[in-house]
This record gives C-alpha cells, sequence and structure tokens, in this order.
C-alpha cells in the first residue's frame, strides 16, 4: 500500500479540514461538481492533493506506480539518442529546446541530460532543457536531482512560453492519462454528465446532471461518435487544451507523447469499455471505488489516440507516426543503446539491471507492449 501522510505527527494540519472534508462543504454551499472540478481537487489540490502531498510515496514499488523511466535507465538513454538523430534533421541548430511536461521527480531528464552529456557533448552544450511541472514537491525532488545539470536546466511552465520556439522537441510521459475529466452516460437518448454530490452516509456519490459544458457535445460530433444507451465514456478537454498549447509552442520541431491509449472507435465501441476506462490505483492494484478518500489514490483515464491526434493536426501539428513503445524503441536503437550502456557499467550488478530493463521495455507482453508512442512534427 502507498504510505499515507500523517496528519496526526503535525499539530497544525490536524486542525486543518481535511480535503474530504473541503469538498464536502463546497458541495453543500455550491451543489455538485462536474466530475472534472472533483478530480482537479482529488490530484491536483494545493495541500493534499494526490500529485501534490509532500512526504508522500507515489513512485516505484512502495507507491502506486511506477512508470518507464524508473523500470529501466535504457527508456531516457533510448530517446536521448533518438533526440540526437532529430539534432540532425533540425540542421544541427545553435540551440535545441527540450520541453519536458509532467516531468515529475527529474528521472527521464536526468537520464537524458546525462546520456547526452557522455555521448554527444556537442548537442549537450546546444541544449536548453526546459522542465514543465505543476507540483511543488516534484519540481523540488527534480531540482535536486538535477542540480548537476543546473546550467542547462530551467524550470518554466509551457503555459507561460509566450513565443514559439525553433528547434524544440517536446516530450511527455504518462502526461495526458492524468488529466481531469468530464464523465458522461447517455440517458434516454441525451446526453447526462456524471458530477458528484455527498450522500446521506457523508460519502461521495454520483449524481447525473445536464451537461456542463457544450463542449461535450461538441466533443462526440467532431468524433462521429454516438453512445450507446446505458453506455459511459470520458471527455478528456484537458489534453485537448495541452495539445493547442504545445502546438502554439513549437515554431519547428516535434512532440512526442507516451501514454496509453487507444482509437476513438474502440474506446467507444468495443463491448468492454461501456463502463468507460475510469479507474483508480492504489499501490499497484485497482482500487474499486474512485470516489474513495480524494488525494489518497491515483485517478486515471485511457488516452483517446483520435482525438489528441486530430486536435494536433487542427493546430498545425502533422502526424509522424502512432505506434506500440516496445516498437518504437527499438526502432530509435535500444539494442543498441543497450550495448553503450553495459560498456560505461559500472559493475556485473548495474549490467544484469540494464539487461532486465531491456527485457522488460521489448519482451511481448511487457510494459511497453501497453504504450504508445504519439510523435508529430512542425515544420
Amino acid at each position: 500500500m502507498s504510505r499515507r501522510i500523517s496528519r496526526d505527527s503535525d499539530p497544525e494540519a490536524s486542525q486543518t479540514p481535511t480535503l474530504e472534508a473541503n469538498l464536502r462543504e463546497r458541495i453543500r454551499r455550491e451543489g455538485s461538481l462536474t466530475f472534472r472540478e472533483w478530480m482537479h481537487a482529488a490530484l491536483y489540490d494545493e495541500r493534499d492533493g494526490y500529485y501534490r502531498r509532500r512526504d508522500a510515496v507515489r513512485w516505484g514499488r512502495a507507491g502506486d506506480y511506477r512508470t518507464s523511466p524508473e523500470r529501466s535507465a535504457l527508456f531516457a538513454a533510448t530517446f536521448a539518442r533518438h533526440f540526437a538523430n532529430l539534432f540532425e534533421e533540425l540542421g544541427r541548430p545553435p540551440a535545441l529546446h527540450l520541453l519536458e511536461a509532467g516531468g515529475g521527480a527529474g528521472r527521464f531528464a536526468h537520464g537524458v541530460l546525462q546520456t547526452l552529456q557522455r555521448d554527444a557533448p556537442h548537442i549537450f552544450q546546444s541544449l536548453r532543457y526546459i522542465f514543465d511541472e505543476s507540483s511543488e514537491d516534484s519540481r523540488a525532488r527534480a531540482a535536486a536531482l538535477l542540480a548537476p545539470f543546473a546550467g542547462r536546466v530551467e524550470f518554466q511552465s509551457i503555459a507561460d512560453l509566450t513565443e514559439p520556439l525553433d528547434a524544440v522537441i517536446i516530450f511527455s510521459n504518462e502526461l495526458l492519462d492524468a488529466f481531469p475529466i468530464h464523465r458522461v452516460v447517455m440517458r434516454g437518448g441525451k446526453l447526462r454528465e456524471l458530477c458528484v454530490g455527498v450522500g446521506e452516509g457523508e460519502n461521495f456519490v454520483w449524481v447525473e446532471q445536464k451537461p456542463s459544458t457544450p463542449r461535450i457535445a461538441e466533443h462526440f460530433m467532431r468524433l462521429s461518435v454516438t453512445l450507446a444507451e446505458g453506455q459511459f465514456a470520458e471527455v478528456n478537454l484537458g489534453a485537448e487544451e495541452w495539445m493547442q498549447s504545445a502546438a502554439r509552442v513549437v515554431g519547428r520541431g516535434f512532440v512526442f507523447s507516451v501514454d496509453y491509449g487507444d482509437e476513438a472507435e474502440q474506446l467507444f465501441g468495443a463491448p468492454h469499455r461501456r463502463e468507460g476506462t475510469l479507474r483508480a490505483f492504489r499501490g499497484h492494484e485497482l482500487a474499486d471505488d474512485v470516489l474513495r478518500e480524494p488525494g489518497g489514490q491515483d485517478l486515471t483515464t485511457t488516452v483517446n489516440w483520435t482525438h489528441v491526434r486530430s486536435v494536433g493536426e487542427s493546430a498545425g501539428l502533422e502526424t509522424v507516426a502512432l505506434e506500440q513503445l516496445d516498437a518504437f524503441l527499438l526502432r530509435a536503437g535500444l539494442l543498441e543503446q543497450l550495448e553503450r550502456e553495459t560498456a560505461h557499467a559500472a559493475d556485473d550488478t548495474e549490467v544484469a539491471r540494464l539487461r532486465l530493463g531491456a527485457r522488460e521495455m521489448i519482451l511481448p507482453g511487457g510494459m511497453a507492449s501497453h504504450f504508445q508512442v504519439l510523435v508529430q512534427k512542425k515544420s
């Protein structure tokens, strides 16, 4: 199970209302919240949100999930190798901007910077690494980890970049699935939005209401999708807004989005997805109640690649490829990078760890086979 923050050990915190209490009071005062509002609070509340809490273990075996950069150093090293090739494709620009969105504690950034410094020092010297992370706790961890590269790294939000960047690569890993979503259901031939209220037992309950914004119906119209009666689905307007921001920042360059997703036809047409894809994780296991204990568990949905790709194309981004992560890593030179990393390994233990990581990345049924990479570009 994940390690929880103890409010009893902090007298000041113990006297402060919990996120649950604050949400109940807000619902009583304002009425039911859209799930997008509720999920935003559960994940991103400044003090108690899942991604904002201090001293909480979210990553690794002791937390609730493990991402690819934590499973294997080869993940970042292989992407660094690919970015070096793109540097050549971009015409060896005097400055290469590498913007990582949702960088967490900095493991991917550290791996990329370390690899480029060792294997491509000419690119490293031209690099401007922009680290975009909303969590103050994660930024602090990343700043400590990336201290050796402080001259190449700056912490800045993509929203604060007012001018397009030339020769830029934007990268995100498991970012799109973490945006708060609207949840809907088809009732009597009409879309109804699933909002969150408070039940008699003080627990959070689902409340069906009219859609809170016309953008929800417009989303399905653009995709030419009509839900079946009683079918649930999610609408990720946050991913749409982020993709538009990314396209605005790219004057010339690439956008890499790594996540787990599917095409709209499968998301809305497959029988096993009639309940949608919203789910909660706690201690690496599915939790049975997504409304339980806001801030205490991870919430996620499956990315709609049809939607994300379409938004990017409307914003001027050309789709280069959408493929499984394992196939992409092999094509990007993972096996060649494995040889390079093992040659620099400190001991046999590190060599064994690298080889195990490679197997996890590329073996059939391994972690990478469940993820995809969307590559977009603007010339």
